[in-house]
């Protein structure tokens, strides 16, 4: 029996018997992914994808920050720039001529 006839017996559209997507284990992937991660820590995961895709792995970039975040392999940010400590205290004033100078540049040739 054909599949088109299958449907129509069951009253089912024939839209919904298309490709049944097999899903490959990501056992190996994830292992190989958390064994470049351990011996480059400062990689991402872009780095660590094409790493992989090197190898000859044929894997999708999404996929690898999938199992890169499953995994808790996230490098944490370096911090920001430092503040200074301390209390900025105003110019003191000048006391007599020529004791301050400024210069406003409005255009320079």
């Amino acid at each position: 029996m054909s599949e088109r006839r299958a449907c129509r017996v069951v009253a089912v559209d024939g839209s919904s018997m298309g490709y049944q997507h097999r899903r490959c284990g990501d056992d190996a992937l994830r292992e190989r992914l958390k064994a470049l991660a351990e011996e480059r820590r400062r990689f991402g995961y872009r780095r660590l994808w094409v790493l992989l895709r090197r190898e000859g792995h044929t894997v999708n970039r999404k996929r690898v920050y999938r199992l890169y975040k499953e995994a808790r392999l996230m490098v944490r940010r370096r911090g920001g720039r430092k503040r200074a400590i301390g209390v900025r205290s105003p110019m003191p004033l000048p006391l007599g001529p020529n004791q301050r100078w400024s210069l406003d540049f409005v255009h320079d040739r």
